[in-house]
Protein backbone atom coordinates (compact mmCIF):
# COMPACT_ATOMS: atom_id res chain seq x y z
CA UNK A 1 0.00 0.00 0.00
CA UNK A 2 2.82 1.83 -0.35
CA UNK A 3 1.72 5.77 -0.77
CA UNK A 4 3.35 9.26 0.22
CA UNK A 5 0.60 9.86 3.51
CA UNK A 6 1.99 12.91 5.11
CA UNK A 7 1.21 14.63 1.60
CA UNK A 8 -2.55 13.13 2.32
CA UNK A 9 -5.35 15.05 4.29
CA UNK A 10 -6.16 13.47 7.53
CA UNK A 11 -9.84 12.70 5.27
CA UNK A 12 -7.82 11.50 2.22
CA UNK A 13 -6.29 8.92 4.60
CA UNK A 14 -9.08 8.15 5.92
CA UNK A 15 -10.62 7.57 2.95
CA UNK A 16 -7.82 5.84 1.21
CA UNK A 17 -7.57 3.53 4.00
CA UNK A 18 -11.54 3.07 4.24
CA UNK A 19 -11.07 3.55 7.58
CA UNK A 20 -12.86 5.09 10.94
CA UNK A 21 -10.61 7.99 12.71
CA UNK A 22 -13.10 8.15 15.37
CA UNK A 23 -14.39 4.48 16.29
CA UNK A 24 -11.37 2.36 14.40
CA UNK A 25 -12.01 -0.55 12.10
CA UNK A 26 -14.70 -3.11 12.86
CA UNK A 27 -13.29 -6.53 14.27
CA UNK A 28 -14.57 -8.82 11.56
CA UNK A 29 -12.86 -5.66 8.72
CA UNK A 30 -9.29 -6.48 10.88
CA UNK A 31 -9.74 -10.23 10.52
CA UNK A 32 -10.24 -9.88 6.88
CA UNK A 33 -7.32 -7.36 6.41
CA UNK A 34 -4.87 -9.49 8.52
CA UNK A 35 -5.74 -12.13 5.92
CA UNK A 36 -5.24 -9.91 3.08
CA UNK A 37 -1.84 -8.01 4.26
CA UNK A 38 -0.83 -10.34 6.54
CA UNK A 39 0.45 -10.44 10.22
CA UNK A 40 2.81 -7.04 11.16
CA UNK A 41 6.24 -8.52 11.92
CA UNK A 42 9.54 -8.11 9.77
CA UNK A 43 10.33 -11.40 7.44
CA UNK A 44 13.13 -13.56 8.45
CA UNK A 45 15.08 -16.10 6.45
CA UNK A 46 13.68 -19.58 7.11
CA UNK A 47 15.18 -20.88 10.20
CA UNK A 48 17.87 -23.07 9.86
CA UNK A 49 17.36 -26.89 10.85
CA UNK A 50 19.61 -28.97 12.95
CA UNK A 51 20.38 -31.19 10.11
CA UNK A 52 21.15 -27.92 7.98
CA UNK A 53 23.48 -26.62 10.47
CA UNK A 54 25.14 -30.27 10.84
CA UNK A 55 25.89 -30.88 6.75
CA UNK A 56 26.87 -27.00 6.67
CA UNK A 57 30.06 -28.19 8.36
CA UNK A 58 30.99 -30.39 5.51
CA UNK A 59 31.18 -27.67 2.91
CA UNK A 60 34.68 -26.89 2.87
CA UNK A 61 37.17 -28.02 0.22
CA UNK A 62 39.82 -28.93 2.89
CA UNK A 63 36.71 -31.06 4.43
CA UNK A 64 36.07 -32.71 1.10
CA UNK A 65 39.57 -33.76 0.05
CA UNK A 66 39.57 -35.99 3.49
CA UNK A 67 36.55 -37.70 3.00
CA UNK A 68 37.98 -38.07 -0.72
CA UNK A 69 41.41 -39.65 1.28
CA UNK A 70 39.04 -41.53 3.35
CA UNK A 71 37.56 -43.06 0.31
CA UNK A 72 41.00 -43.97 -1.34
CA UNK A 73 42.12 -45.56 2.16
CA UNK A 74 39.59 -47.14 2.50
CA UNK A 75 39.55 -48.60 -2.06
CA UNK A 76 43.56 -50.06 -0.55
CA UNK A 77 42.22 -51.59 2.13
CA UNK A 78 44.09 -49.06 4.85
CA UNK A 79 41.12 -49.46 7.24
CA UNK A 80 42.71 -47.82 10.12
CA UNK A 81 43.65 -44.85 8.23
CA UNK A 82 40.62 -44.44 6.47
CA UNK A 83 38.87 -44.70 10.09
CA UNK A 84 40.97 -42.18 11.71
CA UNK A 85 40.02 -39.83 8.79
CA UNK A 86 36.38 -40.19 9.13
CA UNK A 87 36.47 -39.97 12.74
CA UNK A 88 38.61 -36.86 12.27
CA UNK A 89 35.88 -35.49 9.85
CA UNK A 90 33.15 -36.50 11.82
CA UNK A 91 34.70 -35.38 15.55
CA UNK A 92 35.15 -31.60 13.16
CA UNK A 93 31.47 -31.46 12.18
CA UNK A 94 30.16 -32.55 15.74
CA UNK A 95 32.19 -29.24 17.34
CA UNK A 96 31.11 -26.78 14.38
CA UNK A 97 27.46 -28.29 15.00
CA UNK A 98 27.66 -27.75 18.92
CA UNK A 99 28.68 -23.84 18.63
CA UNK A 100 26.59 -22.96 16.02
CA UNK A 101 23.43 -24.61 17.42
CA UNK A 102 23.40 -23.11 20.78
CA UNK A 103 24.01 -20.13 18.73
CA UNK A 104 20.60 -20.42 17.31
CA UNK A 105 18.90 -21.34 19.97
CA UNK A 106 19.97 -18.46 22.05
CA UNK A 107 18.75 -16.35 19.28
CA UNK A 108 15.50 -17.91 19.38
CA UNK A 109 15.28 -17.63 23.23
CA UNK A 110 16.13 -13.72 23.15
CA UNK A 111 13.24 -13.47 20.01
CA UNK A 112 10.98 -14.68 22.55
CA UNK A 113 11.71 -11.90 25.19
CA UNK A 114 10.01 -9.43 23.31
CA UNK A 115 6.51 -9.81 22.88
CA UNK A 116 4.97 -6.37 22.20
CA UNK A 117 1.17 -5.26 22.34
CA UNK A 118 -0.19 -2.18 20.98
CA UNK A 119 -3.43 0.32 22.16
CA UNK A 120 -5.96 -0.28 19.63
CA UNK A 121 -9.55 1.11 18.82
CA UNK A 122 -12.16 -1.48 17.31
CA UNK A 123 -15.88 -1.45 17.36
CA UNK A 124 -15.41 1.96 19.01
CA UNK A 125 -13.67 0.48 21.97
CA UNK A 126 -10.59 0.11 23.78
CA UNK A 127 -8.47 -2.45 23.84
CA UNK A 128 -4.94 -3.97 23.86
CA UNK A 129 -3.83 -6.86 21.01
CA UNK A 130 -0.62 -8.01 19.98
CA UNK A 131 1.13 -5.63 18.07
CA UNK A 132 1.75 -8.55 15.16
CA UNK A 133 -2.74 -8.22 14.71
CA UNK A 134 -2.45 -4.80 13.33
CA UNK A 135 -3.86 -3.80 9.80
CA UNK A 136 -3.59 -1.06 8.20
CA UNK A 137 -6.14 1.28 8.73
CA UNK A 138 -6.09 0.45 12.65
CA UNK A 139 -6.60 2.93 14.87
CA UNK A 140 -3.92 2.97 17.82
CA UNK A 141 -3.74 5.18 20.62
CA UNK A 142 -0.26 6.43 21.57
CA UNK A 143 1.23 8.01 24.80
CA UNK A 144 4.66 8.60 26.40
CA UNK A 145 6.88 5.98 26.95
CA UNK A 146 4.77 3.74 24.13
CA UNK A 147 6.54 2.17 21.28
CA UNK A 148 5.31 2.61 17.76
CA UNK A 149 4.42 -0.46 16.86
CA UNK A 150 3.55 0.75 12.56
CA UNK A 151 3.92 3.48 10.49
CA UNK A 152 0.90 5.39 10.86
CA UNK A 153 -0.48 8.62 10.28
CA UNK A 154 -0.79 10.86 13.23
CA UNK A 155 -4.93 12.10 13.29
CA UNK A 156 -5.43 13.98 16.36
CA UNK A 157 -2.70 14.50 19.26
CA UNK A 158 -1.75 16.84 21.98
CA UNK A 159 0.55 20.30 21.58
CA UNK A 160 3.33 18.64 23.19
CA UNK A 161 3.45 15.34 21.07
CA UNK A 162 6.98 14.62 20.50
CA UNK A 163 8.60 11.17 19.15
CA UNK A 164 12.46 9.59 19.76
CA UNK A 165 13.81 8.80 16.79
CA UNK A 166 17.32 7.70 17.18
CA UNK A 167 16.88 4.05 15.64
CA UNK A 168 15.28 5.17 12.47
CA UNK A 169 17.53 8.86 11.53
CA UNK A 170 19.76 8.59 14.65
CA UNK A 171 18.38 12.37 16.17
CA UNK A 172 18.84 12.06 19.16
CA UNK A 173 16.51 15.44 20.21
CA UNK A 174 12.75 14.21 20.05
CA UNK A 175 10.46 15.28 17.44
CA UNK A 176 7.40 17.54 17.57
CA UNK A 177 5.02 16.25 15.50
CA UNK A 178 2.04 17.67 13.59
CA UNK A 179 -0.82 16.62 11.70
CA UNK A 180 -1.44 18.77 8.59
CA UNK A 181 -0.67 17.76 5.44
CA UNK A 182 3.30 18.18 4.00
CA UNK A 183 3.85 19.84 0.86
CA UNK A 184 0.64 20.30 -0.16
CA UNK A 185 1.88 23.67 -1.66
CA UNK A 186 4.83 22.94 -3.66
CA UNK A 187 5.32 23.40 -6.80
CA UNK A 188 4.88 20.78 -9.60
CA UNK A 189 8.14 18.53 -10.41
CA UNK A 190 9.01 18.05 -13.73
CA UNK A 191 10.98 14.87 -12.78
CA UNK A 192 8.55 13.73 -10.91
CA UNK A 193 6.59 13.06 -14.35
CA UNK A 194 4.03 16.30 -13.10
CA UNK A 195 2.63 15.17 -9.67
CA UNK A 196 2.35 18.37 -7.51
CA UNK A 197 4.38 16.55 -4.12
CA UNK A 198 7.59 16.09 -3.91
CA UNK A 199 9.47 13.81 -1.64
CA UNK A 200 10.18 14.75 1.74
CA UNK A 201 12.87 13.71 4.01
CA UNK A 202 12.32 10.97 6.61
CA UNK A 203 13.43 12.73 9.33
CA UNK A 204 11.01 15.64 8.60
CA UNK A 205 8.35 14.08 7.93
CA UNK A 206 6.46 15.50 10.82
CA UNK A 207 2.56 14.27 10.70
CA UNK A 208 4.11 10.39 10.46
CA UNK A 209 5.03 8.05 13.48
CA UNK A 210 6.99 4.71 12.74
CA UNK A 211 7.57 1.37 13.66
CA UNK A 212 10.46 1.15 15.83
CA UNK A 213 10.44 5.02 17.01
CA UNK A 214 8.55 5.72 20.50
CA UNK A 215 6.71 8.45 22.26
CA UNK A 216 8.59 11.06 24.34
CA UNK A 217 5.79 13.32 25.43
CA UNK A 218 2.59 13.56 24.51
CA UNK A 219 -0.52 11.54 23.53
CA UNK A 220 -1.70 11.33 20.26
CA UNK A 221 -4.08 8.90 17.51
CA UNK A 222 -3.27 7.62 14.70
CA UNK A 223 -4.41 5.38 11.87
CA UNK A 224 -2.19 2.49 10.56
CA UNK A 225 -1.14 2.90 7.21
CA UNK A 226 2.09 0.58 6.35
CA UNK A 227 2.84 -2.97 8.24
CA UNK A 228 5.27 -5.42 8.52
CA UNK A 229 7.84 -5.18 5.49
CA UNK A 230 5.90 -2.54 4.00
CA UNK A 231 7.51 0.29 7.00
CA UNK A 232 10.51 1.92 6.65
CA UNK A 233 12.01 -0.29 9.16
CA UNK A 234 10.63 -3.13 6.90
CA UNK A 235 12.40 -2.21 4.01
CA UNK A 236 15.88 -1.41 5.62
CA UNK A 237 15.11 -5.15 7.04
CA UNK A 238 14.73 -6.18 3.53
CA UNK A 239 17.72 -4.52 2.25
CA UNK A 240 19.64 -6.39 4.72
CA UNK A 241 18.44 -9.96 3.74
CA UNK A 242 19.34 -9.18 0.14
CA UNK A 243 23.04 -9.18 1.26
CA UNK A 244 24.78 -12.36 -0.67
CA UNK A 245 26.69 -14.33 2.58
CA UNK A 246 30.36 -14.28 1.31
CA UNK A 247 33.11 -16.45 2.52
CA UNK A 248 35.10 -14.92 5.08
CA UNK A 249 38.93 -14.26 4.47
CA UNK A 250 39.86 -17.90 6.57
CA UNK A 251 37.36 -20.20 3.90
CA UNK A 252 39.04 -18.13 1.37
CA UNK A 253 42.33 -19.17 2.70
CA UNK A 254 41.90 -22.69 3.34
CA UNK A 255 39.90 -23.30 -0.03
CA UNK A 256 43.07 -22.04 -1.59
CA UNK A 257 45.51 -23.84 0.57
CA UNK A 258 43.47 -27.39 -0.34
CA UNK A 259 43.37 -26.48 -4.28
CA UNK A 260 47.14 -26.56 -3.66
CA UNK A 261 47.22 -29.47 -1.87
CA UNK A 262 45.70 -31.24 -4.37
CA UNK A 263 47.85 -29.82 -7.26
CA UNK A 264 50.66 -30.99 -5.24
CA UNK A 265 49.29 -34.57 -4.35
CA UNK A 266 49.01 -34.87 -8.51
CA UNK A 267 52.43 -33.80 -9.21
CA UNK A 268 53.79 -35.90 -6.22
CA UNK A 269 51.95 -38.69 -7.76
CA UNK A 270 52.45 -38.28 -11.49
CA UNK A 271 55.94 -37.81 -10.80
CA UNK A 272 56.58 -41.21 -8.66
CA UNK A 273 53.79 -43.01 -10.44
CA UNK A 274 56.19 -42.35 -13.77
CA UNK A 275 60.09 -43.07 -11.83
CA UNK A 276 58.86 -46.06 -10.34
CA UNK A 277 57.66 -47.09 -13.80
CA UNK A 278 60.48 -46.20 -15.47
CA UNK A 279 62.67 -48.59 -12.81
CA UNK A 280 60.40 -51.42 -14.37
CA UNK A 281 58.02 -51.75 -11.07
CA UNK A 282 54.70 -53.23 -11.72
CA UNK A 283 51.90 -51.19 -12.86
CA UNK A 284 49.17 -51.60 -10.07
CA UNK A 285 51.97 -51.60 -6.81
CA UNK A 286 53.21 -48.46 -8.74
CA UNK A 287 49.78 -47.14 -8.68
CA UNK A 288 49.17 -48.25 -5.17
CA UNK A 289 52.55 -46.94 -3.72
CA UNK A 290 51.67 -43.27 -5.44
CA UNK A 291 48.51 -43.07 -4.23
CA UNK A 292 49.29 -43.83 -0.77
CA UNK A 293 51.74 -41.26 -0.85
CA UNK A 294 48.84 -38.61 -1.97
CA UNK A 295 46.60 -39.85 0.96
CA UNK A 296 49.71 -39.53 3.79
CA UNK A 297 50.46 -36.08 2.14
CA UNK A 298 47.20 -34.55 3.46
CA UNK A 299 47.05 -32.70 6.64
CA UNK A 300 43.99 -34.83 8.61
CA UNK A 301 43.95 -33.06 11.12
CA UNK A 302 44.24 -29.34 10.02
CA UNK A 303 39.91 -28.88 9.88
CA UNK A 304 40.14 -30.11 13.71
CA UNK A 305 42.59 -27.85 15.16
CA UNK A 306 40.94 -24.84 13.32
CA UNK A 307 37.55 -25.80 14.23
CA UNK A 308 38.97 -26.30 17.77
CA UNK A 309 40.94 -22.40 17.73
CA UNK A 310 37.60 -20.96 16.41
CA UNK A 311 35.30 -22.55 19.30
CA UNK A 312 37.92 -21.39 21.67
CA UNK A 313 37.80 -17.69 20.28
CA UNK A 314 33.85 -18.17 20.37
CA UNK A 315 33.88 -19.07 24.03
CA UNK A 316 36.35 -15.83 24.52
CA UNK A 317 33.24 -13.68 23.08
CA UNK A 318 30.35 -15.17 24.91
CA UNK A 319 32.35 -14.21 28.15
CA UNK A 320 32.16 -11.09 26.77
CA UNK A 321 28.52 -11.10 25.89
CA UNK A 322 29.00 -11.26 22.18
CA UNK A 323 26.94 -14.24 20.34
CA UNK A 324 28.87 -15.48 17.74
CA UNK A 325 26.35 -17.73 15.00
CA UNK A 326 29.14 -19.03 12.73
CA UNK A 327 32.53 -20.16 13.88
CA UNK A 328 34.61 -18.16 10.72
CA UNK A 329 33.09 -15.05 11.90
CA UNK A 330 35.60 -15.21 15.07
CA UNK A 331 38.30 -15.17 12.41
CA UNK A 332 36.79 -12.33 10.37
CA UNK A 333 36.48 -10.02 13.02
CA UNK A 334 40.20 -10.29 13.73
CA UNK A 335 40.80 -9.23 9.95
CA UNK A 336 38.77 -5.95 10.46
CA UNK A 337 41.09 -2.92 9.06
CA UNK A 338 38.18 -0.32 9.40
CA UNK A 339 35.08 0.02 11.84
CA UNK A 340 32.35 1.96 10.82
CA UNK A 341 30.23 3.25 13.50
CA UNK A 342 26.57 5.35 14.12
CA UNK A 343 27.25 7.70 16.81
CA UNK A 344 23.82 8.28 19.10
CA UNK A 345 23.21 5.33 21.20
CA UNK A 346 26.63 3.51 20.17
CA UNK A 347 29.51 5.68 20.70
CA UNK A 348 27.07 7.92 23.26
CA UNK A 349 24.83 6.24 25.47
CA UNK A 350 21.78 8.25 24.39
CA UNK A 351 20.71 9.85 27.32
CA UNK A 352 21.05 13.70 27.87
CA UNK A 353 23.06 14.49 30.74
CA UNK A 354 23.34 17.83 32.68
CA UNK A 355 26.68 18.75 33.10
CA UNK A 356 26.40 22.64 33.74
CA UNK A 357 24.19 24.97 35.78
CA UNK A 358 24.98 28.89 35.71
CA UNK A 359 23.24 30.18 38.52
CA UNK A 360 24.00 32.81 41.18
CA UNK A 361 27.00 34.61 39.33
CA UNK A 362 28.60 30.94 39.44
CA UNK A 363 29.76 28.40 36.96
CA UNK A 364 28.61 24.89 38.62
CA UNK A 365 30.07 21.62 36.58
CA UNK A 366 27.37 18.63 37.72
CA UNK A 367 29.11 15.06 37.51
CA UNK A 368 27.59 11.77 36.86
CA UNK A 369 26.84 10.03 33.40
CA UNK A 370 23.48 9.08 32.33
CA UNK A 371 19.99 9.25 34.11
CA UNK A 372 21.06 7.79 37.30
CA UNK A 373 20.96 10.34 40.09
CA UNK A 374 24.56 10.37 41.34
CA UNK A 375 26.89 12.92 40.98
CA UNK A 376 28.41 15.98 42.36
CA UNK A 377 28.14 19.94 41.77
CA UNK A 378 31.78 21.34 41.38
CA UNK A 379 33.04 24.96 41.30
CA UNK A 380 36.20 25.37 40.31
CA UNK A 381 36.66 21.70 40.74
CA UNK A 382 35.94 21.26 44.05
CA UNK A 383 32.79 19.42 44.99
CA UNK A 384 30.18 21.73 47.10
CA UNK A 385 26.51 21.50 48.81
CA UNK A 386 23.85 22.46 46.38
CA UNK A 387 22.40 24.46 49.37
CA UNK A 388 24.86 26.55 49.59
CA UNK A 389 23.85 28.13 46.30
CA UNK A 390 20.16 28.69 46.43
CA UNK A 391 20.29 30.39 42.87
CA UNK A 392 21.31 26.57 42.19
CA UNK A 393 18.03 25.39 44.32
CA UNK A 394 15.82 27.65 42.35
CA UNK A 395 16.90 27.17 38.96
CA UNK A 396 16.34 23.36 39.35
CA UNK A 397 13.12 24.05 41.16
CA UNK A 398 12.19 25.69 37.90
CA UNK A 399 13.12 22.92 35.84
CA UNK A 400 11.67 20.11 37.49
CA UNK A 401 8.22 21.57 37.72
CA UNK A 402 8.23 22.83 34.12
CA UNK A 403 8.38 19.09 33.08
CA UNK A 404 6.64 16.22 31.80
CA UNK A 405 9.20 13.65 32.23
CA UNK A 406 9.30 11.01 34.54
CA UNK A 407 12.42 9.63 36.67
CA UNK A 408 11.58 5.58 37.44
CA UNK A 409 13.74 3.02 39.09
CA UNK A 410 14.54 0.30 36.71
CA UNK A 411 16.10 -3.06 37.39
CA UNK A 412 18.51 -1.90 39.61
CA UNK A 413 19.17 1.84 37.83
CA UNK A 414 17.03 4.38 36.40
CA UNK A 415 15.08 5.05 33.15
CA UNK A 416 13.10 8.11 31.40
CA UNK A 417 9.51 8.08 30.46
CA UNK A 418 9.12 11.05 28.44
CA UNK A 419 11.18 13.49 26.58
CA UNK A 420 15.23 12.81 27.47
CA UNK A 421 15.94 16.47 27.78
CA UNK A 422 13.60 16.66 30.61
CA UNK A 423 14.51 13.81 31.72
CA UNK A 424 18.12 14.94 32.16
CA UNK A 425 17.36 17.58 34.26
CA UNK A 426 14.97 15.69 36.80
CA UNK A 427 18.34 13.82 37.04
CA UNK A 428 20.23 16.78 37.77
CA UNK A 429 18.04 17.90 40.32
CA UNK A 430 17.42 14.98 42.37
CA UNK A 431 21.28 14.90 42.41
CA UNK A 432 20.51 18.55 44.54
CA UNK A 433 18.19 16.46 46.36
CA UNK A 434 15.00 17.78 44.78
CA UNK A 435 12.80 15.18 43.34
CA UNK A 436 9.56 15.72 41.00
CA UNK A 437 6.94 14.06 43.58
CA UNK A 438 7.92 15.67 46.64
CA UNK A 439 7.54 18.88 44.80
CA UNK A 440 4.65 18.68 43.18
CA UNK A 441 3.08 18.08 46.45
CA UNK A 442 3.93 21.45 47.47
CA UNK A 443 3.41 22.95 43.87
CA UNK A 444 -0.49 21.30 42.51
CA UNK A 445 -0.51 21.42 39.03
CA UNK A 446 -2.81 23.45 37.48
CA UNK A 447 -2.72 24.38 33.98
CA UNK A 448 -0.03 23.74 30.82
CA UNK A 449 1.03 25.87 27.39
CA UNK A 450 3.15 23.29 25.88
CA UNK A 451 6.16 24.06 23.89
CA UNK A 452 5.77 25.19 20.20
CA UNK A 453 8.73 25.78 17.84
CA UNK A 454 7.54 29.13 17.35
CA UNK A 455 7.46 30.43 21.17
CA UNK A 456 10.55 27.84 22.15
CA UNK A 457 9.19 27.84 25.08
CA UNK A 458 6.74 25.69 28.00
CA UNK A 459 5.00 26.70 31.15
CA UNK A 460 3.56 25.14 33.32
CA UNK A 461 1.46 27.00 36.16
CA UNK A 462 1.29 25.63 39.80
CA UNK A 463 -0.29 26.70 43.03
CA UNK A 464 1.13 26.89 46.11
CA UNK A 465 0.18 28.27 49.65
CA UNK A 466 0.66 31.55 48.82
CA UNK A 467 -0.76 31.33 45.22
CA UNK A 468 -0.14 30.96 41.49
CA UNK A 469 3.49 30.19 40.39
CA UNK A 470 4.17 29.79 36.71
CA UNK A 471 7.68 27.94 36.03
CA UNK A 472 9.33 28.44 32.27
CA UNK A 473 11.72 26.81 30.23
CA UNK A 474 12.72 27.42 26.78
CA UNK A 475 15.64 28.75 24.20
CA UNK A 476 17.93 31.49 26.33
CA UNK A 477 17.99 34.25 24.17
CA UNK A 478 14.27 33.73 23.44
CA UNK A 479 13.27 33.25 27.30
CA UNK A 480 15.70 36.39 28.34
CA UNK A 481 13.92 38.59 26.39
CA UNK A 482 10.49 38.01 28.64
CA UNK A 483 12.43 38.45 32.00
CA UNK A 484 12.49 41.85 34.03
CA UNK A 485 14.44 40.06 36.91
CA UNK A 486 17.09 38.10 38.08
CA UNK A 487 17.31 35.53 40.66
CA UNK A 488 20.40 36.24 42.99
CA UNK A 489 21.37 34.66 47.02
CA UNK A 490 17.63 33.38 47.55
CA UNK A 491 16.00 36.55 46.29
CA UNK A 492 14.68 38.86 43.00
CA UNK A 493 16.46 41.84 41.50
CA UNK A 494 16.06 43.78 38.37
CA UNK A 495 17.77 42.73 35.79
CA UNK A 496 20.05 45.25 34.33
CA UNK A 497 21.56 45.45 30.65
CA UNK A 498 24.82 43.88 31.72
CA UNK A 499 23.20 41.11 32.93
CA UNK A 500 21.75 40.39 30.03
CA UNK A 501 24.91 40.23 27.98
CA UNK A 502 26.81 38.28 30.80
CA UNK A 503 23.97 35.53 30.40
CA UNK A 504 24.25 35.60 26.26
CA UNK A 505 27.78 35.53 26.76
CA UNK A 506 27.47 32.42 29.27
CA UNK A 507 25.02 30.42 26.88
CA UNK A 508 27.63 31.23 23.33
CA UNK A 509 30.78 30.08 25.54
CA UNK A 510 28.46 26.48 26.79
CA UNK A 511 26.83 26.14 23.23
CA UNK A 512 30.62 26.28 21.30
CA UNK A 513 31.59 23.81 23.93
CA UNK A 514 28.89 21.05 22.17
CA UNK A 515 26.58 21.70 24.98
CA UNK A 516 22.73 22.15 24.37
CA UNK A 517 21.58 24.79 26.25
CA UNK A 518 18.05 25.60 28.38
CA UNK A 519 17.47 28.96 30.38
CA UNK A 520 14.92 28.49 33.12
CA UNK A 521 12.50 31.21 34.51
CA UNK A 522 9.46 31.53 36.72
CA UNK A 523 6.73 33.83 37.83
CA UNK A 524 4.92 34.64 41.05
CA UNK A 525 1.12 35.43 39.07
CA UNK A 526 -0.58 37.87 41.72
CA UNK A 527 -4.52 36.77 39.83
CA UNK A 528 -5.65 34.13 38.16
CA UNK A 529 -5.02 34.99 34.43
CA UNK A 530 -8.54 35.41 32.61
CA UNK A 531 -7.22 32.73 30.29
CA UNK A 532 -4.20 30.47 30.37
CA UNK A 533 -2.61 31.82 27.46
CA UNK A 534 1.25 32.68 26.45
CA UNK A 535 1.08 36.38 26.36
CA UNK A 536 -0.74 36.52 29.45
CA UNK A 537 1.81 34.77 31.84
CA UNK A 538 5.30 34.43 29.77
CA UNK A 539 5.84 38.25 30.67
CA UNK A 540 7.55 39.81 33.34
CA UNK A 541 9.67 36.73 34.40
CA UNK A 542 12.16 36.18 36.92
CA UNK A 543 15.22 34.76 35.21
CA UNK A 544 16.55 32.04 37.13
CA UNK A 545 19.45 30.56 35.57
CA UNK A 546 20.91 28.67 32.84
CA UNK A 547 21.61 24.69 32.50
CA UNK A 548 23.96 23.22 29.67
CA UNK A 549 23.24 18.84 29.12
CA UNK A 550 24.65 16.89 26.54
CA UNK A 551 24.50 13.34 25.07
CA UNK A 552 27.78 12.12 26.38
CA UNK A 553 30.06 9.21 24.98
CA UNK A 554 30.17 5.69 26.59
CA UNK A 555 33.18 5.52 29.11
CA UNK A 556 34.44 2.77 27.13
CA UNK A 557 34.44 4.66 23.66
CA UNK A 558 37.67 6.46 24.68
CA UNK A 559 39.30 3.39 25.57
CA UNK A 560 38.04 1.39 22.67
CA UNK A 561 39.35 3.72 19.95
CA UNK A 562 42.71 3.62 21.62
CA UNK A 563 42.91 -0.36 21.14
CA UNK A 564 41.73 -0.06 17.33
CA UNK A 565 44.27 2.26 16.33
CA UNK A 566 46.89 0.24 18.07
CA UNK A 567 45.63 -2.57 16.37
CA UNK A 568 45.95 -0.74 13.04
CA UNK A 569 41.96 -0.43 12.55
CA UNK A 570 40.51 2.78 11.50
CA UNK A 571 37.30 4.04 13.20
CA UNK A 572 34.98 5.91 11.26
CA UNK A 573 31.97 7.79 12.60
CA UNK A 574 28.68 7.63 10.40
CA UNK A 575 26.18 10.02 11.66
Amino acid sequence: MAKQWWHLTIDEVVQTLEANSSLGLASDEARARLQKYGPNQLKEKKPISPLSIFLSQFQDFIVWILIAAALVSGFLKEWVDASAIIVIVILNAILGFVQEYRAEKSMAALKKLSSPTSKVIRDGQHGVIASHELVPGDLIALEAGDNIPADSRIVWLTANLSTQEASLTGESTPVLKAILPLGKSLPVSPVAGGADRQEIPLAERANMAYMGTSVAAGKARALVCETGMQTELGKIAGMIQEVKEEATPLQKKLEEFGKWIVYLCFILVGLVFLLEWLRGGKLIDVFLIAVSLAVAAIPEGLPAVVTIALALGVQRMVKRHALIRKLPSVETLGCATVICSDKTGTLTKNEMTVQVVSADNALLKVTGVGYEPKGDFLFNEKAVNPVDYPGLHTALRCAVLCNGAELQKNNGGYKIVGDPTEGALLSAAAKAGLWKEKLEEQFLFTEEIPFDSERKKMTIVRKDKEGLVAFVKGAPDILLGDCTAIEEKGSARALTDDDRKKILTVNSDLANSALRVLAVAYSRLDTAPRAYEATLIERELTFAGLIAMIDPPREEVKKAIAECARAGIKSVMIT
